[in-house]
């Protein structure tokens, strides 16, 4: 399989020479997920007969980890299918400078059979299929309704850090992003309904900007000022790793990290899709809800497998799965009033991999096992045995994201009945640890 890429023109005029790649390999291997929406039609003009090598041209940012795990997980599909495939990456100042005409154009030259990008909803991605050129978008903005696109159910991923942050015992809660566009305002949603449903008493702010062609612009002074009126400790969720860095740096800015803005003792900040040379240039470095991108690539490939050999086939969008959070410094925090429940929440966190009872618990704090059940349950909404529960098998769910069997996840947790296990598990999540990791755990050949 081939690699290619691209510097863009400076010539006036979108003509173009006919482009001479230079190629080098690159296979992956990951996981497999992906979850079909109901399937619509692409008409597409008949392609080429006997085809060897699928051409496929990116559009999008590769500065950005997301771009790159998508190409990783096109990689391993012609790995795995051991076809030839030749994935071109375009920059997107072409259709920034020339137009998505400028695209087609390339596309047309280059006899592409595909093209993946992140498209304006004012582009005419119709030109690709009059040209007889599949066209799928990268979740950008919003979504199209005239061509695949490559998503999420971003509803989840929100719910899934304000489940995060309400075991950490937070009661105050923000979101921060850019509203109008698709994945950040469905985090928000799910993430403001969780925290509402979990107790109407909780505090809940949001600050999102309108929607620019420039995403990394933001507005410091107004970020600072929303950040220093939160109540705190406050638990907050960035729409993506981008959007929480700028938090990083605005919390360094404020009386040199000092004041109400320590991280992350004041503000605890949660990104989305743990890209690693973002998290880790961060100061603390950011905790992310990692995604299955990776194996979204090889959906996407096997989709437009899938059209060029039969153009008239029935299409759905590709769903990129949130997988499981990362836990870095930025949330490295209980967050509770009561310091004796933040110590035993801590103590369950570090030691969820051994077995621990109540008497454990008891043992770190100066009050009673009465007392510590009660005020635990007060402040937690649960008994001490149901959290410690439902800890263990969320560790067993990021266990078996990694790839892990059940009986080695189980092993991994002390668990020794499997049968008990597999039932807990379905009562607490709604399916079996077998059925949860066929949807998210690395495939195996």
């Amino acid at each position: 399989m081939a690699i290619c890429a691209f510097t863009s023109s400076h010539r006036a005029e979108p003509s173009y020479p006919a482009p001479k790649p230079r190629q080098e390999c690159l296979f992956a291997r990951n996981s497999v997920l992906g979850q079909k929406i109901p399937e619509k039609k692409l008409s597409l003009p008949s392609k080429r007969p006997n085809q060897t090598m699928a051409r496929v041209i990116f559009l999008t940012d590769f500065s950005e980890a997301y771009a790159r795990e998508l190409l990783l997980g096109m990689a391993r599909y012609a790995h795995d299918t051991a076809q030839a495939w030749s994935l071109c990456r375009l920059p997107l100042s072409i259709r920034d400078k020339f137009g998505i005409e400028a695209v087609v154009e390339w596309a047309v030259r280059m006899k592409a059979d595909a093209v993946i990008g992140q498209f304006y909803n004012t582009d005419n991605v119709g030109l690709f299929r009059e040209n007889g050129i599949i066209a799928i978008a990268q979740d950008f903005k919003k979504r199209f309704t005239t061509i695949p696109n490559i998503t999420g159910p971003h509803h989840l991923a929100g719910r899934m850090a304000a489940e995060y942050f309400l075991k950490k015992g937070f009661r105050n809660f923000a979101f921060y992003g850019t509203r109008g566009i698709d994945f950040s305002d469905e985090r928000c949603q799910g993430f403001r309904e969780t925290v509402e449903q979990a107790n109407p008493d909780f505090t809940f702010s949001s600050l999102r900007s309108g929607a620019q062609n420039d995403l990394w612009y933001y507005d410091t002074a107004q970020l600072i000022t929303w950040l220093q009126s939160l109540p705190k400790p406050v638990a907050i969720m960035a729409c993506d790793d981008n959007q929480a860095y700028h938090i990083t740096e605005a919390c360094l800015q404020i009386e040199g990290g000092g004041g109400n803005s320590r991280i992350p003792n004041d503000i605890a900040i949660l990104g989305v899709d743990n890209d690693e040379t973002i998290c880790k240039l961060s100061a603390p470095n950011l905790s992310s809800l990692s995604q299955g991108v990776e194996q979204g690539g090889y959906d996407v490939a096997r989709l437009i497998d899938r059209l060029i050999r039969n153009p008239e086939a029935e299409w759905e969008d590709v769903m990129v799965m949130p997988l499981n959070i990362i836990t870095r410094q930025s949330t490295d925090i209980y967050a509770n009033n009561d310091p004796h429940i933040a110590e035993v929440l801590r103590y369950i966190h570090e030691n969820i991999s051994q077995k621990i009872t109540v008497d454990d618990l008891v043992k770190l704090v100066p009050l009673s096992r009465r007392l510590l059940e009660t005020r635990f349950k007060k402040s937690m909404g649960t008994s001490i045995y149901d959290y410690i529960i439902q800890t263990r098998i969320e560790k067993m769910m990021q266990l078996l994201c990694e790839g892990l069997s059940v009986s080695e996840a189980a092993a991994e947790l002390g668990f020794s009945d499997i049968k008990n296990v597999s039932r807990t598990f379905r009562q607490l999540k709604g399916i079996t640890p077998s059925e949860y990791r066929e949807q998210v755990a690395p495939k195996r050949r």
